[in-house]
């Protein structure tokens, strides 16, 4: 079997699992692996770090384990390539539908299939026939490339027992930028992805019209166009009552104002939110997964309804200290400081990470010796994304709180600013749902990166204090 045969073979395999085909670091380590080199010969051709290529390679090599029903690692996977090759070429038919890939789909194009081959029955004792089990039809082709993966066990318990066990209809995963949920939506997507006939995930990025949205969903499942005498409201439901489906629909929040309070549809997509209503309240047999920046308000919650909303925040010391580990800084007595000034946040400590070992060789403490709340330019431009949503009422009170030492309760916000009780009360609604501000009992204050930023900003531009 030579290299190529087996990237080939690899392709497939990681498409099945993935949605997505080989990327190019994917392919270098595995032209490396069977060429003999080392982790540290394939950064080097690949140039970036060693720590990436081995996280990279573990996720290869635990997808060929799954698949093949056995463990794979660097020094077995010729032999385990080989000996399957030796395994599908005992039969014609299998060969022909496994290498040809002829029962799989994963795009609108495609027709679904009433069965493929299970590899791990290959390596099952006392089977000796061809045995099929359903696969799911799967479109991951408008989702980010997938990052790596750190902590979140409690979050993938919890969504797993809401969508699988509990059976929610509606499930809202919401967070500040850069906190890692399309990170654990697509590493959920791989823990109950068998569970599922039909997953599609759309993002909002662009902000398309409802229209848009209902009419790729139904092309997708059906693999045909809305009748023009049926709604598509009517069509779609038809579907998730037909097929047990997983809907991601990422980027909410392009489809909210700006400007105002927090989760205000524009008024040419306000029939999202009946939408969302329709998909948590009839009667179907499948799961929609909304991912945004700002909390939906006007969906239910509470324990006796079909929707479950997850807030995601900071990952664990534990996580984000394997992060400070795979970028290869130094070890030493600041390291917790940085994970609390970064607020456990998987973007923001990549990028301070990276600016570290740029200009300071890995060193946390000779960054913290010349700015110990560093700003950097990156992060800054991400909180700038977010802050421009902010209304007028809104802004006013983050600086506020921007200027206080500690968290400050209602009554004393309404004693120092010249705001209604009810428009402050529906403005600190507005800002948790951002993600924006932290309750503490009764008392409300911003963590200190968001902090540097409001006065950063107050400095920088006097009129948006």
């Amino acid at each position: 079997m030579d290299i190529q045969e087996i990237l080939n073979l690899a392709d497939h395999l990681i498409f099945e699992k993935t949605g997505k085909h080989l990327d190019d670091l994917q392919q270098v380590i595995l032209r490396g692996t069977f060429q003999g080199k080392k982790y540290s010969e394939i950064a080097q051709e690949f140039q970036c770090t060693n720590g990436h290529v081995r996280d990279v390679a573990s996720e290869l090599w635990k997808t060929f384990s799954d698949t093949f029903g056995e463990q794979v690692n660097k020094s077995n996977l010729r032999t385990t390539f080989d000996r399957w090759q030796f395994s599908i070429g005992s039969s014609t038919n299998i060969e022909k539908d496994f290498i040809g890939i002829n029962n799989i789909n994963f795009c609108p194009e495609t027709s679904p299939s009433s069965e493929t081959i299970n590899p791990e029955n290959f390596h099952q004792p006392n089977i000796n026939k061809r045995q099929t089990i359903p696969k799911p039809k799967i479109d991951l082709s408008d989702a980010p490339d997938y990052k790596k993966f750190y902590g979140r066990t409690q979050e993938i318990k919890t969504l797993k027992k809401w969508i699988l066990q509990e059976q929610k209809k509606l499930v809202i995963l919401h967070g500040i930028n850069g906190i890692g949920k399309t990170t654990l939506a697509l590493q959920l997507i791989k823990n109950i992805q068998n569970k599922f006939d039909y997953i599609i995930w759309q993002s909002l990025r662009d902000s398309p019209p409802l229209k848009t949205i209902q009419t790729r969903l139904i092309q997708f499942i059906s693999n045909q166009n809305p009748a023009l005498e049926t709604s598509e409201n009517s069509h779609l439901l038809e579907n998730l009552r037909k097929h047990h489906c997983l809907i991601i629909l990422d980027d909410i929040q392009t489809i909210f104002n700006s400007n105002k309070l927090a989760s205000h549809y524009t008024p040419e997509h306000e029939n999202y939110s009946q939408f969302f209503q329709l998909i948590a309240q009839l009667s179907h047999q499948s799961c929609c997964l909304i991912i945004s920046r700002e909390k939906l308000r006007e969906i239910s919650t509470n324990k006796n309804t079909s929707v479950r909303s997850l807030h995601l925040k900071d990952l664990d010391e534990e996580a984000a200290t394997k992060i400070l580990k795979d970028q290869d800084l130094q070890v030493d007595e600041q390291w917790q400081k940085l994970i609390y000034f970064y607020q456990g946040n998987p973007t923001w400590l990549n990028i301070i990470a990276t600016t570290i070992n740029d200009l300071f060789s890995g060193s946390i403490s000779e960054l913290f010796q010349y700015d110990p709340l560093f700003l950097d330019a990156d992060i800054k431009e991400l909180l700038h994304q977010q802050f421009t949503r902010l209304s007028e009422l809104e802004k006013q009170v983050i600086s506020h709180l921007a200027t206080q030492t500690e968290a400050v309760n209602i009554s004393t916000l309404l004693d120092n600013l010249q705001i209604p009780p009810s428009d402050l009360l529906n403005i600190i609604k507005s800002l948790q749902r951002r993600s924006l501000i932290e309750k503490q009992e009764n008392n409300f204050t911003l963590l200190p990166l968001l902090k540097q930023y409001v006065l950063s900003n107050q400095q920088t531009s006097p009129e948006t204090k």
